[in-house]
């Protein structure tokens, strides 16, 4: 459905980004030991109680959230932010995927204990997948890094917890099955990072989680269907799966079928010109990867690209889709994703990398055990800033939608554990550990955060409805 727009009032002015404290790592440690490290994260529960992290209210001063996420709307491609829209309008846990830029300006609010790691910046349930690794295992992890930055801990675990809230209710779980779920999420970072916390550190710098391992955590039926879809995942090359679906040869030239408005060339996409410049893009791009991985490359040629509209707030970003062909016409599928600032920049300073591509590249590397061979960075002619990697590698999508209760509640351990392994690698997480303890205290403060924010993401979400209905928003729905 359509609805005619009408001129929009300007949001508040965010706060200007201050400059970050350095990333975390792991040698601001030294000449501390574990157990003192453990004991002055353990005494700053007197100034951050743990069950103060439980309270959400909607402070009076709070900003309009629609005006807030239209505030990015100048910088995205206009045709496609009523898809953007479309997308949220559908459902409170839709808006709060696309929203994460709302929540960040709540968190930065709430209490936290100033221990940074490197985060995520957008935590929540349906960010986590599998994927395969370099050397062809099946991994569980965060998979999506737009947003990542150095930030509080806290953030992180708070997004995740609200999102398995949403997702219960979405999928028609009472509110105690949601704070249970999300309480177990909660609960299992807390237990994890303990583990993680005693571990040296190669051996967390290892630690991954395989599909075995889910498979090991979830029921019977349901590792059954999981291992059915890791071995569909794992035959061929997802590149030779998604040719016949994405591409074909039209009038002898192999080229991306436009679906639009999801899929489609822009303006002069088979011209000269544009040839010209994906060559000097990926010749750039090309020097951000390690050696090994440029002669990998060097053996496709680009054969055609266009753009690809994918998830909920990534939508009216420039995101494309790139088919390579080697010369046995072997195809090879990378997407282009535009990068911009993280939203956390305003609340948890700006990024030590100036190139928002490379800010993701690294913050994917420091977070995950493995990662994608073609990923890198680059800066197009126009100036604006790209990530890239595979468009799908064996990845594996949670069919959040499809769980029930029990299964909800498996998957709030592996997302915990997951998160848990995430902060690890980036931070030295002895003194969390010692500030999170070995009671519920803060799992129980999660849960009760959960339910509340919830809340709010659904009255965040009827604003978005009435706005519609106003004629200030204005929304199309896509297939």
């Amino acid at each position: 459905m359509k609805k005619s727009a009408k001129p929009r009032q300007p949001a508040p002015a965010a706060p200007s980004p201050k400059a970050a404290p350095p990333a975390p790592r792991a040698t601001d440690s030294h000449g501390s030991s574990i157990d003192e490290r453990f004991e002055a994260g353990k005494a700053l529960r007197d100034t951050v109680a743990r069950a103060s992290h439980a309270p959400w209210k909607r402070p009076a001063d709070r900003g309009d959230p629609i005006a807030l996420l239209q505030e990015s709307d100048a910088d995205r491609l206009p045709e496609l932010v009523p898809i953007r829209y479309g997308r949220m309008l559908q459902s409170p846990f839709a808006f709060y995927r696309g929203s994460a830029a709302v929540m960040a300006a709540d968190l930065a609010r709430t209490p936290n204990t100033g221990i940074r790691v490197q985060a995520c910046g957008d935590c929540h349930l349906v960010n986590f997948g599998g994927f395969a690794s370099p050397e062809r295992n099946v991994l569980f992890d965060i998979n999506d890094f737009d947003e990542t930055l150095p930030a509080p801990w806290e953030w992180d675990v708070k997004r995740l917890v609200a999102s398995f809230v949403l997702a219960s209710r979405a999928n028609g779980h009472s509110a105690k099955d949601g704070r249970t779920a999300a309480v177990a999420a909660a609960r299992s970072y807390r237990k994890r990072l303990r583990d993680f916390a005693r571990m040296q550190p190669l051996d967390v710098w290892y630690a991954r989680i395989t599909a075995e391992d889910v498979a090991d955590a979830v029921p019977p039926e349901v590792a059954d269907r999981l291992r059915a879809r890791v071995n569909k995942a794992m035959v061929g090359n997802s590149s030779e799966y998604d040719f016949p679906r994405l591409a074909g040869v039209v009038g002898g030239r192999t080229t991306i079928r436009d679906a639009p408005p999801l899929i489609f060339h822009p303006e002069g996409a088979h011209g000269p010109d544009f040839a010209l410049m994906m060559d000097q893009v990926f010749e750039s791009y090309r020097k951000t990867l390690a050696d090994d991985r440029r002669v990998l490359l060097d053996r496709y040629r680009v054969v055609d690209a266009a753009i690809k509209v994918v998830g909920v707030g990534s939508v009216g970003r420039r995101c494309w889709i790139v088919l390579m062909m080697s010369a046995a016409n072997d195809p090879l599928f990378l997407q282009v994703k535009e990068a911009a600032a993280s939203v956390l920049e305003p609340f948890a300073g700006v990024s030590e990398y100036a190139h928002h591509g490379q800010r993701v590249v690294m913050g994917q590397r420091l977070m995950q055990p493995a990662s994608d061979l073609f990923l890198g960075w680059v800066t197009a002619p126009n100036g604006r800033q790209f990530y890239l990697r595979q468009l799908r590698d064996a990845k594996i999508k949670p069919l959040v939608e499809t769980f029930d209760e029990e299964t909800m509640n498996v998957y709030g351990k592996l997302c915990g554990w997951s998160l848990a392994r995430a902060h690890a690698r980036s931070a030295d997480v002895v003194g969390i550990t010692g500030y999170l303890g070995s009671g519920d205290q803060f799992d129980e403060a999660m849960g009760e955060f959960a339910l509340a924010y919830a809340d709010q993401a659904e009255l965040d979400h009827a604003a978005l409805k009435a706005a519609v209905r106003k004629g200030t928003v204005t929304v199309t729905t896509d297939a």
